[in-house]
Formats: C-alpha cells, structure tokens, sequence
C-alpha cells in the first residue's frame, strides 16, 4: 500500500531536512524466542493482535569460547522452538494466518559475543567457517522447503566481518545458488558502516540499539533530537549502497535509562526501577522518526514470547512488550505503517 504524505524529520535544520513524498508499507516485525515446549494453542493471534506482520525465528548454535566450531541441535538440550521440528512448526503457522518469517539463525557465545569472536590462526578460522556454513545450510534447506520470505545470513560479527570478509562473499554467493528469498545479515549498530557486502544483499540490516538519550525517562523530542545524527548515518549508507535500511534488531527493557547505553543497562537490569513508560516513549519515538522514509524498509522488535515461554526470569523488565504500556504503543505504530 501507499500512500501520499509530506515528512519533515523533526530536529533537521532548514536546510537539511529530507522531504518523503511517499510511504512505504513497512515490516512490523517481532523477534519470536524460540519456546521450550510445542504451543498450547496458537501464538500466531497474538502477533496477528499487535499489528505484526513479519517474524523472526532463531535457531540458535553455539560457539564455546576459544573452540573453532559451531554446534547445533547435538547435545540434545535444545529448545524444541529451536529444534527442525519446532522451526517448521512455527513457520507453517505463521504462514497459516498470513504472517511472514525472516529465519535467522544465530550464535551464541557462552560469557562472550560474536562481535567479538576472533581466532589466531588462518586453519582456526577455517574450520570454524567449515562448521558455519553447514550450520547455515541446514537453515537453507528448511527456508527453501517452506518459502520462507527472508533469511538472516548472520548476527554482528564485527571481528569475521572485517578480519574474513572473502568467507561472507562465497557464502552469500552459495546461498543465491539456492535459495530465492530475500537476503539480510545483522550488523551491529556501530559496524554497520564497515560491511563490504551489503551490495550482495536485498537489505542493510542493522542491530539499532544505539544510545539515544541519556536520562530515566526521556522525552519524545529529546529522543527525536538524538536519533539525528544516526538517522543521517544510516540514509547516506542507504544512499551509497542503493540498499533498505531494516533494524533486523530493536528495542528497549523497560526500566530506567533504557535509551541510553543498552548493553550497560541490559547488565544492571535486576537492579533498576522498572519503567514502562520509559520503554513505549522509546519505541514510539523510533517510529516516529523512521516511519515515514522510504529508505527505512521496518523492523523487528527484540523481542516476544510465545505464550510466555522461553523468557530469563525477569519479564516485567524485559525487552517484551507483552501486558505493559509499550504494547499500545507498538500496536498503534504497526496497525498505521504493516496494512
């Protein structure tokens, strides 16, 4: 659907302002943690309830610090959600009620980050790659099966990225051979500059938990006012690389300070008051600022639980919206920008 509309980003100077003379329908994605159990019923209506018209779906690997592979689905403690069994479950009923799915399979690093994954030796390297990609191709081979829309070739690996970058081509150009769906790879938001491959891809995606404002509770133009310099950052790479921007992560906790400095929060985040308003302003003012430009293709929210499964212990801080005044917000910004 589109629509006519004049923009002006709020907080631009005069004479640099971008003028948006159309609006794109957008991509009202939520991040669907992977359940420990199969449903008791369909979680599909609920997404289907916030506007949401796109999820993500993560099968997670893992990486033990210091050791070259990637493990999947082999030690029989995995999630059934992140099982082939619950990722085609999950798939099937997302298309069932009309909802598509971005699959992106991701590492995890126990006590570390993939950003900052990194071997000493070129043979390390290269057995780790070895293991990857046939833990990407599994994934291929379920997206080709169900039509899958979207696929997430990777999640902030700013260290491979850099150091490996000849490994992302061949793969990238490995999987074009294949699979027909819309390619992405997660950047983290301060390496999204740094990417050579983005002209591969259908989208720049970004992990867009960037610092916007510092304070408990900021306000909305102050959040405006502190988007601006990424917002540029992000419309000149658009512009440069001919590409969508899509925030393949976003969000806020629901605690004080949640704007500002997110890792430091995420840290703390027992120990802070819980603020839910804190957290609806921040996500209403990101939609504010990117819903109309054309350049900026949507997102997906980090993140929701299916019927509540699969959360660390400490929802009502969370990133989730679920039962908190972010919800509103979020189902007001979907339901405007997803039909």
């Amino acid at each position: 659907m589109l629509w006519g509309c004049i923009d002006l980003f709020v907080g631009q100077s005069a004479t640099n302002q971008y003028v948006v003379k159309t609006q794109v329908k957008k991509i009202g994605g939520l991040t669907f943690v992977a359940p420990p159990k199969p449903f008791a019923g369909n979680p599909m209506n609920a997404i289907k309830e916030i506007g949401s018209n796109w999820i993500a779906v993560i099968p997670y690997g893992f990486t033990m610090p210091n050791k070259p592979e990637v493990h999947y689905h082999e030690f029989g403690g995995q999630w059934w959600g992140e099982k082939p069994e619950g990722i085609r479950k999950t798939i099937e009923m997302a298309h069932a009620e009309g909802i598509k799915v971005m699959l992106k399979p991701q590492v995890y690093v126990p006590g570390g980050w993939t950003g900052t994954l990194k071997f000493n030796s070129a043979a390390e390297w290269e057995k780790w790659e070895k293991s990857y990609t046939i833990y990407l191709e599994k994934m291929v081979k379920i997206a080709i099966e169900l039509n899958v829309e979207m696929l997430c070739i990777g999640t902030e690996f700013s260290e491979s990225t850099a150091q490996r970058a000849s490994f992302w081509h061949q793969l990238i150009k490995s999987i074009k051979e294949k699979y027909k769906g819309k390619l992405t790879y997660s950047a983290n938001w301060d390496n999204f500059d740094k990417i050579t491959f983005w002209k591969e891809l259908d989208y720049i995606g970004v992990s867009a938990y960037f610092s916007i404002a510092e304070g408990k509770t900021p306000k909305t133009d102050d959040l405006i006012k502190g988007w601006q310099p990424h917002f540029n950052k992000l419309k000149a790479l658009s512009d440069l690389e001919k590409k969508p921007i899509l925030f393949t992560e976003y969000g806020y906790l629901s605690v004080d300070g949640c704007a500002w400095k997110g890792w430091e929060v995420e840290s703390k985040v027992n120990e802070l008051p819980i603020n839910e308003q804190a957290q609806a302003i921040a996500i209403g003012a990101l939609w504010e600022v990117f819903h109309k430009q054309t350049w900026w293709a949507g997102g997906f929210l980090w993140k929701w639980f299916p019927e509540m499964q699969g959360h660390e212990g400490y929802p009502e801080r969370d990133y989730s919206p679920q039962g908190k005044i972010a919800a509103d917000t979020l189902k007001k910004w979907q339901n405007f920008t997803t039909k």
